[in-house]
């Protein structure tokens, strides 16, 4: 790896607990792939993160550790061109999130915005542990711990960011100058909506896995929801409130776009044949994807050494800042 460049730095991270499905990709691991090729790029598999939720079965973390990285790979993430950790197997990220502890509000966690929404919207899991509210200083240390410029985040993600920075500010005016406050680097906004019109998201089954196959996902597409205004085949469709629509922008080219606008505007398209279109194109789309993860699953030694190399490479890192960090906190004295 060469010096330390804190401008060209990027950290992410993603929690191990399904398969990742099209949002994940247009939301995040595309803006990943181009990323690393100019930037030095440290993507983590956070299955501590994984055990704020998932505390009562660990076991289901580690099934999804290799398919995580699995996915990642055969989206494009390049072992040679970025580093590919696991979290848990970098022990610092546990020393410093124990230190930035010391110094964090409650206040602060508390008024924490997914603090309070996943308090009321996840049922049937007891999530009023310490872990779960000290999320955000998980957080901020695993991104810290890498002192980088650039945090690839969606917007909604912004204001978990914003406390990494408030905390990074409050250690640098304790203890002396020690965390450049990493910065959003905005994950262009993809709107890649559920099957049913909703988020796509594992809890509401909705999605389209990368690793699914055509036969799995032709039903899911031809079930689709549409517009809803939409009642008849003669009827004109607004390609605008269709929920397929979203799908074209992001996988079907310029020219067919404008035609399947006509064409469903003017109801000389049906929804039927819209969906045949997509899917032709989807499966364009995952082959090459497909295809680099059969190399991989031909392979389990793979994923060992990606995950190994990378670890080596995140500790080597995480070591020399807690260095900094113990020296600046005064914690490194001779008795």
């Amino acid at each position: 790896m060469h010096n330390h460049d804190s401008n060209k730095r990027a950290l992410s991270g993603m929690r191990p607990t399904g398969p990742l499905h099209l949002g994940h990709y247009f939301g995040a691991i595309n803006n990943w792939v181009r990323m690393q090729e100019d930037m030095e790029c440290y993507f983590f598999v956070a299955d501590w993160h994984a055990l704020t939720s998932e505390y009562e079965n660990p076991a289901k973390i580690r099934e999804f550790v290799p398919e995580l990285v699995k996915d990642w790979v055969a989206s494009g993430l390049d072992p040679e061109k970025s580093v590919i950790f696991r979290q848990s197997h970098v022990m610092e990220h546990a020393e410093l999130s124990l230190l930035l502890s010391m110094i964090t509000p409650l206040g602060w966690l508390e008024r924490c915005p997914t603090y309070k929404e996943q308090q009321t919207q996840i049922m049937g899991k007891d999530l009023s542990t310490y872990g779960f509210l000290g999320y955000p200083v998980i957080m901020a240390s695993d991104i810290l711990l890498y002192r980088p410029r650039w945090v690839p985040v969606g917007q909604d993600q912004v204001p978990h960011l914003e406390m990494t920075r408030e905390i990074a500010r409050r250690f640098n005016n304790f203890y002396g100058q020690t965390f450049p406050e990493p910065e959003a680097h905005l994950t262009p906004a993809a709107k890649c909506p559920g099957l049913d019109g909703r988020k796509m998201s594992k809890s509401y089954n909705n999605y389209i896995a990368l690793r699914e196959s055509m036969a799995e996902i032709t039903p899911k597409i031809r079930g689709m929801l549409t517009d809803t205004a939409r009642l008849r085949r003669s009827d004109p469709g607004n390609p605008d409130r269709c929920n397929l629509f979203p799908y074209h922008e992001l996988l079907t080219d310029t020219e067919t776009r404008a035609e399947i606008r006509q064409g469903c505007t003017t109801a000389c398209l049906g929804c039927v044949d819209c969906k045949k279109i997509l899917l032709a194109n989807l499966e364009k789309f995952l082959a090459p994807i497909q295809e680099r993860r059969r190399k991989l699953e031909e392979n389990p030694a793979l994923i060992t050494e990606i995950l190994a190399a990378g670890n080596e490479k995140a500790q080597a890192e995480a070591r020399k800042t807690m260095a900094i960090v113990r020296e600046t906190m005064g914690l490194e004295y001779a008795l």
